[in-house]
């Protein structure tokens, strides 16, 4: 029962995302097991999602296609459509955005809604989730599992420890009865608590949520802080309040809309780069793609960040560094001669499998500093124009030189997001 003054907070989650995307473009695979990977032509990659008949043979998420193809050889395997699947999230925020203006993009596949305004137009909690159900089915071909409660963290929690397994899809998690819901199920069902986590709490004598809950807070932070140290009173607050349903941050539309405190972009090599020259034309193109957001969103850093890991995967080095330009800026050409700098100041010649780069400590590019030197007029006139050719005919229009050799990955990283494939 709904307490006075309290929200109706909805966490909606669409079941096996990707999988459902492509059933629903592929109804000849309705009753096949299919499952979304890497690269299936060369039966590599991870599992990104499967759908439930996969899922019936033992096939999860993020294990190796490999592993899943041993556990059902009729799996069918297809290669991720990025854009696409960003495509139907934004027309199922739509949907949602027609029962109420308060939805919070959490995931690409789950959404706050804030329904409390909604009722009176479109009836009761469970009337108006089973609507939105009915809907997205229409419409996108996929399944929405939905948890309901009063805040957001409990929204979360019904959804993920009862909505996805309810046939209905619907579960409502009053605060009121969180005790008797809430606090007998194991630690490892919490919302925030990995496999880690739960050794660790297992140590401290903790198994159910309902132990972390009863566990006065002062007394749970000198607990983290012997076995994690001075720095851990926020992570034991975090999970105190979670266990105990606590949450008052509310629904915000546009929470990916607020300006970016950095900008980044990395990528795992293909294979160990030990060449000066192979690594350099990795910098330049992290650097094109860096600032080239950063142009597109109006900024300029001052602050360069570069991060490397080197080779082998069991015993890795590495480092990540940072250092402060003399003036904010989002140059290709002057980012790069900084980042070659930070980079082989703190390389120690290993091969190199992943490399970082990032800017910070933003103005606007709308003020910026002359010299006497740069010509920087013609210089943010030529980014304009290469930016503009790039976005209308696609990143790989325009390369360096150097992209074209066998080290360079700008080509391949032009057909994904994120590092799937578009």
């Amino acid at each position: 029962m709904r307490g006075k003054g309290e929200r109706i907070i909805f966490l909606a989650d669409c079941q096996s995302f990707y999988a459902s995307v492509e059933k629903a473009d592929h109804p000849q695979y309705k009753d096949r097991p299919v499952a979304v990977a890497g690269d299936p032509a060369r039966r590599s990659g991870i599992i990104l999602a499967a759908c439930p008949i996969a899922k019936s043979y033992g096939v999860t998420s993020a294990e190796r296609l490999g592993e899943a193809l041993n556990k059902c050889p009729d799996l069918v395997v297809m290669r991720p459509r990025m854009q696409h699947y960003i495509d139907i999230s934004l027309m199922i925020t739509q949907i949602y955005q027609g029962y109420t203006d308060l939805v919070e993009i959490f995931s690409i596949d789950e959404q706050f809604l804030d329904v409390t305004g909604s009722l009176r137009m479109f009836g009761d909690p469970i009337t108006i989730a089973q609507s939105i159900q009915r809907k997205v089915l229409q419409q996108t071909g996929v399944k929405v599992r939905i948890g309901i409660s009063s805040n957001k963290v409990l929204s979360k929690i019904a959804t993920d420890i009862w909505a996805k397994k309810n046939e209905n899809g619907i579960f409502t998690l009053p605060k009121s009865e969180i005790e008797t819901l809430l606090w007998p199920q194991s630690v490892n069902k919490m919302f925030g608590v990995g496999s880690r986590m739960t050794a660790h709490f297992a140590r401290l004598g903790m198994h159910t949520i309902g132990d972390i809950a009863r566990t006065p807070l002062p007394r749970l932070k000198e607990r983290f802080r012997a076995r994690f140290g001075k720095q851990s009173d926020i992570q034991a607050e975090v999970m105190w309040r979670t266990a105990n349903g606590l949450d008052d941050s509310p629904v915000t539309p546009g929470t990916f809309n607020t300006a970016p405190k950095s900008v980044g972009h990395m990528i795992t090599l293909p294979s160990d780069y030990t060449e000066i020259d192979q690594v350099n034309t990795i910098l330049l193109e992290l650097t094109e793609e860096v600032c080239r957001d950063c142009r597109r969103k109006g900024y300029m850093g001052s602050v360069i960040s570069v991060s490397c890991m080197c080779s082998p995967y069991e015993d890795p080095t590495g480092f990540s560094r940072q250092m402060k330009m003399p003036d904010p800026t989002n140059n290709t050409n002057i980012v790069y001669e900084a980042a070659k700098t930070l980079f082989y100041r703190y390389w120690n010649t290993l091969p190199v499998r992943r490399i970082g780069l990032t800017l910070s400590n933003f103005v606007s590019d709308q003020e910026y500093q002359l010299t006497l030197f740069d010509d920087q007029i013609k210089t943010r006139a030529l980014d304009k124009a290469t930016d503009i050719i790039k976005d209308r005919y696609g990143s790989a229009a325009i390369i360096r030189a150097s992209s074209l050799t066998p080290s360079g990955q700008a080509i391949e990283r032009s057909h994904k997001i994120g590092g799937h494939y578009k």
